[in-house]
């Protein structure tokens, strides 16, 4: 289904719904004769199918936005690039922009991660920070909102700010190193907390009708799990493991290995910080320990 959410701006629900992807991708389409498609979505021929089926009289798909190279947002760019002729632009492939301590622990693969990556994802163009991509009638300034993975954007259009997996309001992100990182994450939502941006659109789920509100909220959210980590370390070692089951008391069994990695992103974040140390070698499943 198209429904049309303001004047020039289509979203159309992928039909990929999960715990994770709410009531599935949400796939928007700018502009009234050259159109911007931000975040094709998943490999999903019927909503490539209903994508293209959008295009109405006098109109063409030109450009092709995707906020970050997971399953749920960027493989279905490719075939939508190659039936409409229209590039498609992000960041940089799936490895692009990690830190040097995530690409450190990503070279020695003792942390895991790769959740959902789009391990094929390469954009035709990259851009970058700042810049302004131009259809007929619309202009678009990207935004570097790494966290929730490395190469995530933000796009930003008339005031609203297509947020990705960054801000949501139905839920928190999952932040799973190396792709994610919990030290960028608080730097983006610093910065968008700090915009004056009208709306949020992200990824999955509704508007964002007071987005600076919720930017601080994520922030204070992620700062009190933080805390309850330094409590539970604070009564002794622990591994991510048992820092979940006594920090995420409130989460269904089968979200409790999502809850690790974030955990693990906050560990990550803690001892760049010089606030923890592993005991012993540091790995996925190490214990850890107040510094």
């Amino acid at each position: 289904m198209v429904e049309e959410l303001e004047p020039s701006l289509r979203r159309i629900l992928a039909p990929n719904p999960s715990p994770m992807t709410e009531r599935g991708t949400n796939t928007y389409l700018i502009g009234t004769t050259d159109l911007a498609v931000i975040d094709p979505g998943p490999m999903i021929d019927a909503h490539l199918e209903t994508i293209l089926a959008a295009i109405g009289p006098g109109q063409r798909i030109t450009h092709i936005l995707v906020t970050h190279s997971h399953l749920d947002h960027s493989p279905l760019a490719r075939p939508l690039s190659e039936a409409t002729g229209a590039p498609v632009l992000a960041a940089g492939d799936s490895a692009w922009g990690q830190s040097e301590i995530m690409q450190r622990l990503a070279a020695e693969g003792q942390i895991g991660g790769g959740e959902g990556v789009d391990d094929s994802f390469a954009p035709d163009r990259a851009v970058r920070d700042g810049d302004v991509i131009v259809g007929d009638g619309w202009q678009v300034e990207v935004l570097e909102t790494p966290g929730h993975m490395a190469n995530h954007l933000s796009f930003v259009w008339k005031g609203a700010l297509f947020s990705g997996d960054l801000v949501m309001g139905w839920s928190t992100s999952l932040i799973s190193p190396p792709d994610g990182d919990m030290t960028a994450f608080y730097a983006s939502l610093d910065r968008l907390k700090n915009r004056d941006d009208r709306i949020y659109y992200p990824g999955h789920g509704a508007p964002v009708a007071e987005p600076q509100t919720r930017s601080a909220e994520l922030i204070a959210h992620r700062r009190a799990r933080e805390a309850a980590i330094l409590t539970a370390l604070a009564e002794g070692v622990a591994d991510t493991g048992a820092l979940a089951a006594k920090i995420y008391t409130d989460t269904p069994p089968a979200l409790l290995p999502a809850a690790e990695r974030n955990i693990l992103a906050h560990l990550i974040d803690l001892m760049s910080r010089n606030l923890i140390a592993p005991v012993g070698e540091f790995h996925a499943d190490a214990r850890f320990a107040l510094a």
